[in-house]
């Protein structure tokens, strides 16, 4: 039988928080790539872009991993029953439970990073303390089965963290140099550390108009996880 990897979308997801993996594990050798949501409608990205699923959550057969793209939209879908109660219970059966960005918000959600180190987009990646998780300031975080990616750019890399686990560094350093990945940013102000004081303080000020949605959305689902 194939690895079978399910990606949940959901609107207002990071389209390259879910296309960029996407690439690297359907390049994976006998590996089924599975795009879900609660419908088979067009689910729209944050800026637009439409993707179709090819699976549903009430249709989707055994996922040997799971995998949560971030994204504006995933405040409402740390809320939507449906999503963590189909996360929760995949999440305990599969293999391997992966995200990028804001999807381990999701993730810490549904109850599965409870006692886990794992990261996410570093303006909000203390939030994961909220539902039992150790947030941790790493591109890639691997704790046993829980594999967590930073920031949208991160996907590439979790990715080849997942691929190099299952089939080993050989295989993952072919998908690599197939894919071209060889990053040269012409800027070196990738993160906070980096970047100067002004350009980060403006980029938190636009993040920021989000952060009271995300930080009340993990407060009730601390609550809900806390009184079960």
């Amino acid at each position: 039988m194939p690895l079978r990897i399910g990606f949940l979308i959901y609107p207002e997801f990071t389209q390259l928080d879910m296309t960029a993996p996407f690439e690297v594990f359907a390049r994976m050798p006998e590996t089924e790539v599975l795009v879900l949501a609660k419908t088979r409608d067009a689910v729209p990205s944050d800026h637009g872009l439409h993707l179709l699923p090819n699976g549903t959550l009430s249709d989707c057969p055994h996922l040997d991993m799971l995998c949560v793209p971030g994204g504006p939209g995933c405040a409402a879908t740390m809320e939507d029953e449906e999503v963590l109660t189909f996360l929760a219970e995949r999440g305990g059966r599969a293999d391997y439970v992966t995200s990028v960005c804001t999807g381990s918000l999701v993730l810490a959600a549904a109850g599965l990073l409870r006692g886990y180190r794992a990261t996410s987009h570093w303006s909000v990646v203390e939030l994961l303390a909220l539902c039992g998780a150790f947030p941790v300031n790493e591109r890639v975080v691997v704790d046993r089965n829980r594999i967590t990616g930073a920031g949208v750019t991160s996907g590439i890399d979790t990715a080849l963290r997942v691929a190099a686990t299952i089939f080993g560094d050989e295989v993952a350093c072919e998908i690599q140099l197939r894919l071209e990945y060889d990053p040269q940013p012409p800027y070196d102000c990738g993160s906070p550390e980096k970047a100067p004081t002004e350009i980060v303080e403006r980029a938190r000020a636009v993040m920021d108009q989000r952060m009271g949605d995300r930080r009340a959305a993990m407060l009730r689902a601390a609550a809900r996880l806390n009184g079960r």
